[in-house]
């Protein structure tokens, strides 16, 4: 998009998050909006009585004066003001409410960019002009890291949004899409990228040594603890913190972990004073924290700390342009030194589609197995289909189709096609180059159902909302 200069519109935000604000103040910027900030409600008020913005992004949840509180002295000082209101799953019914009495819109967290620049445009009843050719932005991809796909790039694209702000990510995805990865590029591309990053796997210490990993714990703290020790949180200091596996934090031990996010200080296990650090963190899970807190496994107050910006990385299945890549990049990580056992060898044009048509349930990490396994066995230097492991040889039926709410049935996937059309299986099903098209018009079909919707239209599909997201820009639209 080339966005058209709007220089008399001022936008304010007002969140008590110092880290997503500045998210929303740079997209803002890029799209040419001049930006005022506040910190709770008390500052939306005067900002409105001083600033006179045009639009207000307010956030519902703040300290001092919530965003439900200031939202009517707002429109009381300046009635013309478009209020859009920040809001977490928790406060939507407030969200809604607030519509009723003249909010112009809401936005649910995790922030959609894209989402939120449309929100205030149409807010503001702006447009904004089309490129002829809009040129793809350089997205500068560590050594290594494939991202052929549009799903993967914009992955990439929204990390390295977040990466300079400071604000907390969650990183949402299957088990081995590569969550540490992604870590460790919104760390190199952020200003921390000189200080260290210090990752934990929170599922591989038990309860009762998870604190003592995470904060540290001074000498005789408990049997064995022969010396002081640093935590996790203070190595990190200065740059940042990956919380691998968030989910699996012990109810128990998540206030103090929402204690030292909030205040930036630590004490160690049987310490008496706090220690400042300096930290940004990013905390990863495979698991559905939302589901999980409404179920009471996961505080729904660390959530909400934690989901300050979400990226869901979509598994292999939905990204089956990278497959091959990946996969030659595995190869050739095989064949880097003298007698490794992919030296001299490549693919047969067989066992590349067999490896596209997989769904890889274990996602890039079983991709990488596949192949070095397939490296020691095969005998020749032609890596063979019967050299692949019994579950790639038999197939998969995919599931990246898209199910509806109707009794449209779920389209196979690439390797289904393939083998039907080989042994005559399947009469009358569509041609494998054609199973794009049917998810385009399952999406299309599930939009107008639900009006445009997107939310809607992905719970219809059975798919997250950032997926169908994903699927959207990939068809250009």
């Amino acid at each position: 998009m080339i966005a058209t200069p709007f220089p008399s519109r001022t936008v304010a935000v007002v969140d008590d998050d110092p880290g997503l604000r500045r998210l929303i103040r740079n997209a803002l910027e890029k799209a040419n909006y001049r930006v005022v900030e506040g910190s709770n409600g008390r500052e939306a008020v005067e900002i409105a009585r001083s600033a006179a913005p045009h639009a207000m992004i307010l956030d519902i949840r703040m300290p001092v004066m919530s965003g439900m509180e200031a939202f009517p002295l707002v429109k009381a000082e300046r009635p013309e003001t478009a209020v859009l209101l920040l809001t977490a799953h928790m406060d939507l019914r407030d969200a809604v409410s607030a519509i009723k009495a003249g909010a112009q819109d809401y936005l649910e967290k995790p922030i959609d960019l894209d989402e939120l620049i449309v929100a205030v445009d149409e807010a503001l009843g702006q447009v904004r002009a089309e490129s002829d050719s809009p040129a793809e932005d350089l997205i500068p991809l560590p050594a290594g890291v494939i991202a052929r796909s549009a799903p993967a790039r914009t992955v990439f694209r929204e990390a390295l949004r977040a990466a300079p702000t400071g604000a907390t990510v969650l990183l949402l995805g299957e088990s081995g899409t590569g969550k540490e990865v992604l870590a460790r590029f919104i760390h190199s591309n952020s200003e921390r990228r000189a200080g260290p990053f210090v990752a934990v796997n929170c599922a591989t210490f038990p309860e009762n040594l998870i604190e003592s990993e995470l904060f540290g714990h001074e000498r005789g703290a408990f049997t064995g603890a022969s010396a002081s020790r640093a935590g996790r949180f203070e190595e990190a200091s200065g740059g940042t913190l990956l919380l691998d596996e968030i989910g699996e934090m012990p109810l128990a031990l998540q206030p103090k972990l929402l204690r030292a996010l909030e205040e930036k200080r630590v004490r160690r296990v049987g310490g008496s004073r706090d220690i400042p650090v300096d930290i940004r963190v990013i905390a990863a899970t495979n698991r559905p924290l939302e589901e999980d807190a409404r179920a009471g496994r996961f505080r729904e107050d660390l959530l909400y700390r934690l989901n300050v910006f979400a990226v869901e990385i979509p598994p292999l299945r939905l990204r089956r342009e990278d497959i091959e890549p990946l996969a030659l990049s595995f190869l050739q990580e095989q064949t880097a030194q003298e007698g490794a056992p992919g030296r001299g060898k490549r693919f047969a044009p067989a066992t590349l589609r067999l490896l596209e048509g997989y769904d890889w349930p274990g996602n890039v990490r079983e991709l990488r197995n596949a192949v070095a396994r397939a490296c020691i066995i095969s005998r020749g230097s032609l890596i063979l289909p019967e050299d692949l492991p019994d579950p790639v040889r038999a197939g998969r039926q995919s599931r990246t189709a898209l199910p509806s709410s109707g009794d449209r049935k779920a389209a196979p996937g690439p390797a289904d096609a393939e083998r039907r059309q080989s042994t005559g299986a399947g009469a009358g099903l569509p041609p494998v180059g054609q199973m794009e098209e049917i998810q385009k018009r399952a999406i299309l079909d599930a939009l107008e159902q639900a009006g445009g919707n997107k939310t809607r239209a992905a719970q219809i599909l059975g798919i997250s909302r950032r997926n169908l997201i994903y699927k959207l820009r990939s068809y250009g639209m």
